[in-house]
């Protein structure tokens, strides 16, 4: 099969820099992929191994493959071929333009309404226990938009991103399209490493179950605790364990969880983690195609998959499109690191969507998840400039936010 890599837009004037097409900056270091780009052809998961193999034959020795793979595996994909850039000198000045001096927000659905969504799951749980094929965990995610009176200055953004380096900030520049003629970018700072490939090493570290850091260290400490203790907490990380496992273990000559679960933190929430590590039977394997297999986790959509997947889609009244999908990079030899793509935003001129989900299991409190994705908008909300408890709104009072 001959497949042609299409080209992007170049830029015409010398003094306009290179558009970044991807980047990431976290523990594991600064990678970005910007300049004149390629992007390979459109598809889905289904076609991703073919097409990412054509693409690999003819990457340089200082070219990546990146970008992001939406929720819907069904989906368009959007990865670019292009040249890995140094990362950028520090230059002691930080970028202008946040906080935004005027906005308002949006939440889609209300903090009640999301109630209702998850009182909804979990009556389908109870009612199904004990049979074939039944719902034992579906992740709901609501969103709150972000109108600014300006356009959102996405360095100024990424810069406050990169503020927590607990996390891998991240940004995927997205194709325009007739609703976004002026182009979109996807930008987050994700806790989560789905997948990352060094020659035969593989390395997993998901996160499930959560809980909101607090100011009072007292306070903060016990929260730590009882996430810990929790047992509907632990019950929904087993069951993201147990999936990643399942899907690396034919990939792999060997896979363990040398340190077990732990509770992991940034700076607005507490996560139980567990490090999964592995060796690969074919050293060969791209990173991407990994990345392909795992995703969606029951991290970011449910237990049956297919089933929590359909049901997302009836429950969620905005389409998940990248947001818990995967954004990352690969390089010539399919070496690379992939984020599961949480703590995002799709920005696009003066608008941003923030995404945020909780996992659903039987014992979950329908208000409490509300309270947790108001707790996950904080990040992004203090990164934009605004107050980061905004996102809590619909739970201290009643009726829309």
């Amino acid at each position: 099969m001959n497949i042609r890599l299409s080209e992007a837009p170049k830029t015409s004037a010398s003094s306009v820099p290179d558009p970044v097409l991807f980047g990431f900056n976290g523990p594991s270091g600064h990678v970005l992929g910007r300049g004149a780009a390629r992007r390979l052809p459109a598809g889905n998961a289904a076609t991703l191994g073919s097409r990412v193999a054509t693409a690999l034959a003819s990457v340089g020795a200082e070219e990546l493959i990146g970008g992001a793979l939406p929720f819907d595996r069904r989906a368009e994909d959007c990865l670019w071929q292009c040249r890995r850039a140094p990362a950028p000198e520090p230059t002691g000045i930080a970028p202008r333009g946040l906080p935004l001096p005027d906005w308002r927000l949006r939440h889609q659905p209300s903090a009640t309404d999301y109630a209702r969504a998850v009182t909804r799951a979990l009556a389908m749980m109870y009612e199904e226990s004990g049979r074939q094929n039944a719902l034992e965990k579906i992740v709901l995610a609501r969103t709150l938009l972000v109108e600014s009176q300006v356009p959102i200055p996405v360095e100024a953004l990424m810069s406050r991103l990169h503020a927590d380096r607990t996390v891998t900030a991240f940004r995927v520049a997205l194709p325009a399209g007739p609703a976004h003629p002026q182009g979109r970018v996807l930008c987050g700072a994700t806790p989560e490493l789905l997948v990352q490939k060094t020659g035969r090493l593989v390395l997993s570290h998901p996160l499930a179950g959560s809980a909101r850091r607090l100011a009072d260290p007292v306070a903060d400490r016990e929260g730590a605790a009882a996430l810990a203790g929790s047992a509907k907490d632990h019950r929904e990380h087993a069951l993201v364990v147990e999936a990643i496992l399942d899907t690396l273990s034919p990939y792999c000559r060997d896979l363990s969880c040398p340190e077990g679960t732990t509770v992991t933190s940034t700076r607005s929430m507490w996560h139980l983690g567990t490090r999964i590590e592995g060796r690969l039977r074919d050293e060969d394997t791209p990173s991407v195609v990994l990345a392909s297999a795992l995703h969606p986790t029951p991290a970011v959509c449910g237990v049956p998959t297919m089933r929590a997947a359909k049901l997302i889609a009836e429950l969620e009244p905005v389409a998940r499109d990248f947001y818990a999908g995967a954004v990352g990079w690969c390089d010539g030899k399919g070496d690379g690191a992939w984020y599961v793509a949480i703590r995002c935003a799709e920005i696009s001129g003066r608008q941003a969507r923030l995404y945020a989900g909780a996992g659903i299991v039987p014992g979950s409190d329908p208000m409490a998840e509300a309270a947790e994705t108001g707790a996950k908008f904080g990040a992004f909300l203090a990164a934009l400039g605004l107050p980061a408890d905004a996102g809590l709104e619909g739970l201290r009072k009643d009726g829309e936010d």
